[in-house]
């Protein structure tokens, strides 16, 4: 078991990363990874996102009334961004989680950079049915091996231009089987204990309690502004994460 300060920091964490997506939508797995690789390391931190990720997101999945569109469309995407987490939690066991979490560090920074440009994939609908199956099996092989969802899967959904409310069904729902599938991959390769499993549960309580007060937050707040400072905090962290683990190989 973790003790008393790792267990106030995991609770801190989750309540940030749920303020996070109550705010902008996304970022609670994406925040929770980032803080708690540098807190407790980043098999750990990928086990302890599993329940609050699965079931916020498995939440933001079921709203909106797109879900049989957005999977009739996306499917070959969704499909084998799940099935190849296995594949890529693989290099768990076999490479240096050092290397990974320089791995998991430049993802960050890709994400926060791409985002704060405003640069944008576009894809034309020929483009989209090639393009959807490589980048879900690059995707999921990325988050295999580092716990994060978001490259490139989220540009893809991005690019695809699809309307605000199916774009954050469609984001869901890859969240979701993509926290789904690594839980499995962790457990299949001995790296999910009990205790793990025990803190992931409890997490859920600050992570939703940080929904509420971040939908408070979305009122007083602008969301751009709200956004840019995210995204610069998560390339600070991501850049700090890169650094601390290449000095540690």
């Amino acid at each position: 078991m973790f003790d008393g300060t790792i267990l106030f920091i995991i609770a801190a964490t989750f309540l940030l990363a749920g303020t996070v997506k109550g705010v902008i939508g996304l970022g609670l797995p994406t925040v929770s990874l980032a803080i708690l690789t540098v807190a407790i390391g980043l098999t750990e931190a990928m086990a302890l996102l599993l329940v609050p990720s699965f079931v916020t997101n498995l939440w933001q999945a079921a709203v909106g009334g797109n879900a049989r569109a957005i999977a009739r469309r996306l499917w070959p995407f969704m499909m084998l961004a799940t099935v190849t987490v296995w594949l890529g939690a693989l290099a768990l066991r076999t490479v240096d989680l050092a290397w990974l979490s320089v791995l998991l560090g430049l993802l960050l920074v890709i994400y926060a950079t791409v985002s704060l440009a405003g640069f944008r994939l576009s894809l034309t609908s020929g483009r989209e049915r090639w393009a959807g199956p490589v980048l879900g099996c690059v995707n999921g092989i990325l988050t295999g091996m580092t716990g994060s969802f978001v490259v490139p899967g989220v540009m893809y959904l991005q690019a695809l231009d699809l309307p605000r409310d199916q774009l954050i069904q469609a984001m869901g729902m890859l969240f979701t089987l993509s926290t789904l599938a690594l839980g499995f991959a962790l457990g299949g390769n001995d790296l999910l204990t009990v205790d793990l499993g025990v803190q992931s549960t409890v997490g859920l309580v600050p992570a939703i309690a940080g929904m509420v007060v971040g939908q408070k937050v979305r009122a007083a707040l602008p969301e751009e502004t709200f956004r840019r400072v995210f995204f610069v905090a998560l390339l600070v962290l991501g850049g700090y994460i890169a650094a601390r683990a290449l000095g540690a190989v």
